[in-house]
């Protein structure tokens, strides 16, 4: 389990105590994303129902929200940023790597996580059914299946030493099937094909768009991982809410 405490402790702001620091555990970590996920899911479905129960739909999805991105710590978040500041810069690929190596946020960014936090409050302030709210439970979990694909199948990039490095070493493509099976299971099991079908048009949604950035950059990096997990959700809640229609 020293792996899965890994990743929730990366992943997340739940404090992990037993956590014991393993170079070979945190390689290992990366199969259990959507575990993760899943984790982070939960606590959001919890959140957004004493929301609604308590408040309107509008402060429910806003306190979600911060929930969201403080359980986070907005790691993907500062990832989805970073991208936006590199590729709306629309300059050379090493000056576009530069940019996002650069701790500071520039405009680009700010208006990116500005437009996807209101596209995600305004999509969660229409997951007024019980029913739907409890999709929530997927959309951390799927985001972080996808990651996998982008971590497993696309190169990462040779100059950046982050700390994306190395670590589909510990990843393979049986870890890919299995977590999907589960994912596309469960999600059948309490969500029916509207839950499928959002699930795969995220799926479909996060591949092009590792597809697109890798083109540019020559491969991914963490930052991108971050972004793939961000607009992933944000596209797994449009899909959601368009089958719910």
């Amino acid at each position: 389990m020293n792996a899965f405490w890994h990743a929730l402790s990366f992943f997340t702001r739940i404090p992990v105590p037993w956590l014991r620091p393993s170079e070979e555990a945190w390689k290992k970590s990366v199969a259990w994303y959507p575990a993760v996920g899943l984790v982070i899911g939960v606590i959001l479905w919890g959140v957004h129902q004493a929301g609604l129960w308590l408040f309107s739909p509008l402060l429910a999805a806003v306190l979600t929200l911060i929930v969201w991105v403080y359980i986070t710590g907005g790691l993907h978040l500062d990832g989805w940023m970073d991208l936006a500041d590199g590729l709306g810069s629309s300059r050379s690929r090493e000056k576009m790597l530069a940019i996002m190596k650069d701790s500071r946020v520039g405009a680009m960014g700010v208006l990116a996580a500005l437009l996807l936090l209101l596209l995600k409050m305004a999509a969660l302030a229409e997951l007024t059914h019980p029913w739907w709210g409890m999709m929530l439970l997927f959309v951390p979990m799927a985001a972080r299946t996808h990651v996998l694909l982008a971590i497993r199948y696309w190169p990462y990039l040779s100059a950046d030493e982050g700390i994306g490095k190395g670590i589909s070493e510990g990843l393979s493509s049986v870890h890919i099937v299995v977590a999907y099976l589960l994912l596309l299971g469960a999600g059948w099991w309490l969500g029916g094909w509207q839950t499928v079908g959002a699930i795969l048009a995220s799926l479909l949604f996060a591949l092009a768009f590792s597809r697109g950035v890798a083109r540019k950059l020559g491969g991914l990096n963490g930052d991108c991982y971050g972004a793939v997990i961000e607009s992933s959700e944000a596209a797994m809640l449009l899909a959601l809410l368009l089958f719910s229609r």
